[in-house]
């Protein structure tokens, strides 16, 4: 720690390579179809939460607070996704390992705000259940377009100014042991640890945004349910709480697919597992959330299966009076 305090006060050179390294997976034939596999689940991911921003946006009936939410969350997935998927192919199956210093810290930046949002997304869909079966008559009150939307920008300014000091503590770091990431892009647990002075501020940081963006989010999530779950006993009929509670249906998928892979990761990382399991559970925990969200909403959320079929219908209705006015 007083090596770090003293560059802060004193002119100092820090080492900072040219390029780092990423090594990916270690002896495991035939990787590239996995790469593959993920390219296909980047597209269905791609496809899925444009879907939802369409419907969203072309029906005026789900331009509600909870979906201003929905579509952040979707717009979320396909940029997090995005931001990720051209790099690898392009490091693993393109055989190009090699990414520059700068390259390396932007990629983590866009790739932690993504993530740490996602959870932020879910904190807001939370907050909207809660309000709306706790306070139903107060809920158009309470939960308004002005408020989500202020609530969503404030968690942006909120996570990017987070991560910036992320990624600023990275820079006060000399990296003169080595220049190989044991990862599949720049993650931050293995970078700081390739340091060869005191890396303690990005060690304890890193803790720190754990706590914040997965202990805190999960245990407001989990609270925020057993008040759901207090005031649904409270309900006459067994058929109005599970109305009620079908609204929330969704939004506990949302939670399971995101929180329990991080769970798994971050337990992977605290153990002696193969880092090459490793790298299969962050993967899967970067790829399959985005590409699940979109199907998970279309198939239990009846307003977009409504609008899907509504939008549908107008097409096909569309070019149905197209071709008769073509045979005419």
């Amino acid at each position: 720690m007083n090596s770090f305090n003293s560059a802060l006060g004193k002119n100092i050179t820090f080492v900072r390579p040219a390029y780092f390294i990423i090594s990916g997976f270690s002896g495991i034939p035939n990787i590239k179809y996995y790469y593959v596999f993920l390219c296909f689940v980047y597209v269905v991911s791609v496809l899925g939460n444009t879907v939802v921003m369409v419907v969203i946006y072309l029906d005026h009936n789900l331009r509600t607070p909870k979906y201003v939410a929905v579509f952040n969350l979707a717009f979320v997935d396909l940029l997090g996704s995005s931001a990720l998927m051209p790099k690898l192919l392009d490091i693993f199956l393109f055989n190009h390992p090699y990414i520059s210093y700068n390259d390396c810290l932007t990629l983590l930046f866009f790739c932690y705000t993504f993530l740490f949002m996602q959870v932020f997304n879910l904190i807001a869909l939370s907050y909207d259940r809660l309000i709306a079966i706790m306070d139903p008559l107060h809920y158009h009150v309470k939960v308004t377009h002005g408020f989500m939307l202020s609530l969503i920008a404030s968690f942006w300014v909120f996570v990017v100014i987070t991560v910036l000091i992320l990624v600023g503590l990275l820079t006060r770091l000399s990296f003169c042991r080595s220049v190989v990431i044991n990862s599949y892009f720049c993650d931050h647990s293995k970078m700081f640890r390739l340091a060869c002075n005191d890396y303690t501020p990005s060690f304890v940081f890193g803790v720190f945004l754990i706590a914040l963006f997965i202990v805190f989010p999960l245990a407001f999530i989990v609270l925020s349910y057993v008040c759901i779950g207090y005031s649904l006993s409270k309900v006459a009929t067994a058929q109005e709480r599970y109305k009620a509670f079908r609204t929330c249906t969704a939004h506990l998928s949302l939670v399971a697919i995101y929180f329990i892979p991080i769970i798994i990761a971050f337990s992977i990382e605290s153990s002696r597992i193969h880092p090459n399991v490793r790298i299969i559970n962050l993967s899967l925990t970067s790829f399959f959330p985005p590409m699940l969200n979109p199907i998970i909403y279309v198939l239990q959320t009846q307003e977009i299966q409504v609008s899907v079929k509504k939008i549908l219908k107008v097409r096909i209705q569309s070019k149905v009076k197209v071709r008769k006015v073509i045979i005419k």
